[in-house]
């Protein structure tokens, strides 16, 4: 899948370190909110 700059993002989940849920659609209509995805760390990507 692939998201265009401008772009809404679709809603996902992920589980944060303390092992709670964090649900981008929460977010919505609440905060603006940036994204940033990077390669791992020490990798070429």
């Amino acid at each position: 899948m692939s998201v265009e700059v401008g772009q809404e993002a679709p809603d996902f989940t992920l589980k944060g370190a303390s092992g709670d849920e964090f649900r981008l659609s929460d977010l919505r209509g609440h905060i603006r909110t940036i994204l940033f995805f990077y390669p791992k760390d020490m990798t070429s990507g």
